[in-house]
């Protein structure tokens, strides 16, 4: 009897290589290990579409984060021999890089939207409050005329604004700052400088500084751009500072050649409980 026999193209599976008398050995058939890098491809895709949705964009982080690690991962592999998809694992490496920066830029957008929010809720309820204490007068009377409100007096940079409850804000002089290639906010041919802001923590409660933003203008009125780069360009506030300690963070903003001898900075600690303080100042 003859007993049937699988031959290569005709089946999932066959004998083992043999080896021939005068052939050199014949290595055993591996499959090509491209799992990691179609993950990273398709953890980038998702996390790409997250980082720009409002309130999940630290969804569009952590996805960013594997799907560059996947594509490192992958891309390791072909340059090995062990895989050989290398388009689909540097589109996930570049797709991974791509969702942490949108959810950074998704993060500061946000909380720019809450705290512009939260500002017209608070002129809103003293506009009221001072609208129900306004006192009753004699409709024949003339009115005396109401002193006009004056802006807070712009402070220097390298100066330190107090507030009442204790908590001291300071910003450095403006320095030259020049963004690494991997830049994003600095448009080439714009000057780049980066201040450095110091938060004490000086009054008895601990101090949540992670909403503490910085909003800069240059010597035109016109918006500076933040600048973010992988050489830490500006480095956000983060956590909690007790009372007695004190947290530094540095911001990094692009300003036209034409406008780009002053610069204006202006923050508050936190979103809601205190004003924002204002430094201006030359940059060279």
């Amino acid at each position: 009897m003859t007993m049937p026999t699988n031959t290569p193209g005709q089946g999932s599976w066959g004998p083992p290589p043999v080896n021939m008398p005068g052939m050199p050995p014949q290595p055993p058939f591996q499959q090509p290990r491209n799992g990691l890098g179609v993950a990273g491809l398709v953890v980038g895709v998702v996390g790409v579409f997250f980082a720009v949705i409002p309130f999940l964009f630290w969804l569009g982080t952590i996805l960013g984060i594997l799907g560059l690690i996947f594509g490192i991962i992958g891309h390791s592999r072909v340059r090995s021999g062990q895989a050989t998809n290398k388009g689909v694992a540097l589109s996930g490496l570049v797709l991974g890089s791509m969702a942490i920066v949108l959810s950074i830029l998704s993060l500061i957008v946000t909380v720019t939207a809450v705290k512009d929010i939260a500002d017209e809720i608070d002129k809103e309820i003293a506009n009221q409050e001072k609208a129900t204490a306004a006192p009753t007068t004699d409709p024949w009377e003339t009115p005396e005329p109401e002193p006009t409100e004056t802006a807070p007096a712009a402070l220097k940079f390298g100066q330190t604004f107090a507030y009442e409850d204790g908590i001291k804000v300071t910003v450095s002089k403006p320095r030259a700052y020049e963004p690494d290639q991997f830049a994003a906010g600095h448009t080439k041919g714009n000057s780049a400088f980066q201040v450095t802001v110091t938060i004490v923590n000086g009054s008895k409660e601990t101090l949540d500084v992670s909403g503490a933003l910085v909003d800069a203008t240059d010597a035109e009125g016109a918006r500076a751009e933040p600048v973010f780069d992988g050489s830490n360009a500006t480095e956000m506030f983060r956590g909690n500072v007790l009372p007695g300690k004190q947290a530094k963070a540095k911001f990094a903003f692009s300003v036209s050649p034409k406008a780009d001898g002053e610069l204006q900075v202006e923050l508050s600690p936190t979103i809601l409980e205190h004003e924002d303080a204002i430094w201006v100042g030359p940059t060279k």
